[in-house]
């Protein structure tokens, strides 16, 4: 499913205009964007968890060569999902 995907739902279920629902899912993408880059969690209840986590600096290899490579700190977007989404899919 794609962002336009669910700006078409929006529209289809809720009997609003298009762009509209598209503004709406900007919106809602944009909030929890920047929520994360103020290192704060966003929480979904009944769906999920975002946040952002920190991977500490470490020594890995390249796949293709080999070499060693030194991978420096470096923050990562995480989701975690709820326990009714979990439900949910295993019950499918």
């Amino acid at each position: 499913m794609t962002k336009s995907d669910i700006v078409e739902m929006l529209s289809k279920n809720s009997s609003i205009p298009k762009k509209q629902a598209e503004m709406i899912v900007n919106t809602v993408f944009a909030s929890i964007t920047e929520a994360l880059e103020e290192n704060e969690k966003v929480e979904i209840r009944g769906f999920g968890t975002f946040k952002v986590k920190q991977r500490k600096p470490h020594n890995a290899r390249n796949p293709k060569t080999g070499d060693k490579v030194f991978v420096e700190e470096k923050k990562i977007p995480y989701f975690k999902p709820g326990k009714e989404l979990k439900e949910f899919i295993n019950n499918i």
